[in-house]
């Protein structure tokens, strides 16, 4: 028997949702994560620091070109307001950090300057997230790299532990 053709074909735009939706239903956030991992890694294998700096540096005139001055001063003034009131505080309470007095603190990307174990002390562009109890220390050799949270897969602030 012949195949019904009088039916609508399904757009690619349509196809593309309904799957999209069914593999929403099936996957939870890790798997996201994970796979948005992968493809960050695959592509940073491709591309050099060049490829990066470029794409960074057209971004930023045109949103220079959209905003104009009047932005990057806006910006420039929340985030020096919100660093001072950061470091005014000698040991700090925000929901996920506690900032001990006379800690040095690591950024995530930053190398470690001894073999020691570490505790997470914040997100670097959220310092009010909740972080769970399991990602709060790490043991990482000298010169190796302070990594990203493991659950959010963020930036994140480090100091040695007691």
């Amino acid at each position: 028997m012949a195949k019904n053709n009088d039916k609508k074909r399904m757009s690619v735009e349509e196809a593309g949702r309904k799957g999209g939706e069914k593999t929403a239903e099936t996957h939870d956030k890790e798997f996201y994560q994970e796979i948005g991992q992968k493809g960050g890694e695959a592509t940073s294998e491709e591309h050099g620091k060049e490829f990066y700096q470029d794409i960074g540096e057209k971004g930023g005139e045109i949103v220079s070109q959209e905003r104009g001055k009047e932005f990057y001063e806006e910006i420039g003034q929340k985030g020096g307001e919100r660093r001072a009131s950061q470091r005014s505080r000698s040991t700090t309470q925000s929901g996920n950090s506690t900032r001990r007095s006379g800690s040095e603190r690591f950024k995530t990307g930053e190398k470690a300057p001894e073999t020691a174990e570490y505790e997470f002390d914040g997100f670097v562009h959220d310092p009010s997230a909740s972080v769970r109890q399991r990602e709060q220390t790490i043991k990482l050799e000298e010169n190796d790299q302070f990594p990203p949270d493991p659950s959010r897969n963020v930036a994140a602030y480090w100091v040695k532990a007691s």
